[in-house]
């Protein structure tokens, strides 16, 4: 029997029973469409995480102040306090393929301008650090070197912070209170969005580092030191002069443990990375479980249709039929049942983001409050091409799996007692 002939065959008898063939790739089309969806929300997160990394800026090393240890206690994170202006300007001064440095000191308080006010975050800032960051100005400028040097009352504002000090109203120019000392602005940078950590990048103000240090906060110690390196295969080079020059200058002896801990963009991404795949490989996991249930109503299904149809496979058998022609006529029954609905899952399963906004739309229209929809409706997702590949090439297969053990019954029925079948 020919192969055409064969696919003709099995296509007719999934008509004839349309209901069953429906109800049937329903367990295939809601797997596919849960992997496809799963693994799309996986790689949406991994890619907003990625992009909130690469907002700090190109080939950043981060240091901070670490802990120390006082009796057997320890002081926790920060607590060291031994980061001084001193170790930036020797980081910059001493360590070879160090492109920039901005030393930092951050505080709180309450910003005021006119009849408005804000609370925000103080950042203490070296010249270097928009470059470094990669934070371009959407109006005005930076303070610069000779700001530094005096501790200048001067400042730059994050987006959020101008709108909300100075809303409808052009910053660069005004003077606003920061602790009760006025500040003018110099500039408004372009927003940066919510960080990889969840809080808001612009809703922050960012002073001369030496203003913060002596007219804000009164501090003598760096919170941290952000650097640069010339090039991404320049990284661990800084990172291990850093260390060793930090030591140094801490006077701390082999052995002990640094008071001061480094981080580096590609780490902060690695371990970002780790956590994500984890989380995709979980979520695609039980999608796929419900694949495999899938698959299982398929075996039963064909199972209970081959019983049904012993009659017809022994006069087949009984004019000619061998019984590779009554295999592969179940097989590609079981195959066509999955890979349709591997087809019909993998558009829903790409849909599923536009389905779930569109149902939270109609639900904020009709006034129906559901959280769920709301927090899902603004989930990043972004589906790739080798997810869909593959979920149509796993559906296939699955039809292949399950269905082989029914089409294999049924080649092997005895045509005298499947003509006997009643």
């Amino acid at each position: 029997m020919r192969i055409w002939a064969t696919i003709k065959i099995a296509l007719r008898a999934l008509r004839r029973n349309k209901l069953r063939t429906v109800l049937t790739m329903l367990g295939i089309i809601i797997g596919v469409g849960a992997v496809i969806a799963m693994v799309g929300i996986g790689n949406g997160a991994k890619a907003q995480i990625q992009a909130r990394i690469a907002a700090l800026g190109q080939n950043v090393i981060l240091i901070f102040s670490g802990s120390i240890n006082r009796g057997g206690v320890y002081s926790g994170f920060g607590g060291a306090g031994t980061l001084t202006v001193e170790d930036a300007l020797a980081i910059q001064n001493e360590v070879a393929g160090v492109a920039a440095v901005s030393p930092e000191a951050r505080s709180g308080g309450q910003l005021m301008a006119g009849n408005n006010n804000w609370s925000t975050q103080i950042m203490g800032e070296g010249v270097d650090y928009f470059s470094i960051r990669q934070w371009d100005f959407a109006d005005g400028a930076a303070f610069t070197e000779a700001d530094v040097r005096s501790a200048a009352k001067v400042c730059v504002l994050g987006k959020t912070t101008a709108d909300k000090l100075f809303p409808g109203e052009d910053a660069v120019g005004q003077t606003l209170r920061i602790r009760n000392v006025p500040v003018r602005v110099l500039g408004v940078l372009r927003p940066k969005g919510v960080s990889m950590m969840g809080s808001d990048q612009d809703d922050t103000v960012i002073v001369p580092y030496t203003t913060c240090m002596r007219r804000l906060a009164g501090v003598t110690m760096l919170r941290a030191i952000n650097v640069q390196a010339a090039s991404p295969d320049r990284i661990a080079d800084v990172q291990n002069g850093v260390t060793e020059l930090l030591r140094q200058r801490h006077r701390i002896m082999p052995g002990r443990d640094d008071d001061f801990i480094i981080r580096n963009q590609q780490e902060i991404s690695e371990t970002a990375n780790a956590t994500t795949e984890t989380l995709t490989a979980l979520l695609a996991g039980v999608a796929v479980i419900s694949l495999i249930v899938g698959g299982i109503g398929i075996m039963n299904i064909m199972l209970v249709s081959v019983t049904e149809r012993t009659r017809e496979i022994g006069i087949r058998m009984a004019v000619g039929a061998r019984g590779r022609d009554i295999l592969s006529q179940f097989l590609i029954e079981a195959v066509t049942l999955s890979s349709i609905g591997g087809a019909i899952g993998i558009s829903l399963g790409v849909s599923a983001p536009k389905i779930v906004k569109l149902l939270a739309m109609l639900c904020s229209k009709t006034g129906i409050q559901s959280d769920f929809l709301s927090s899902a409706a603004s989930w990043p997702t972004l589906v790739s091409a080798d997810s869909i590949i593959v979920a149509f090439l796993f559906s296939a297969a699955v039809g292949i799996f399950f269905g082989f053990y029914p089409a294999r019954k049924a080649s092997r029925l005895d045509p005298i007692d499947a003509l006997r079948y009643e």
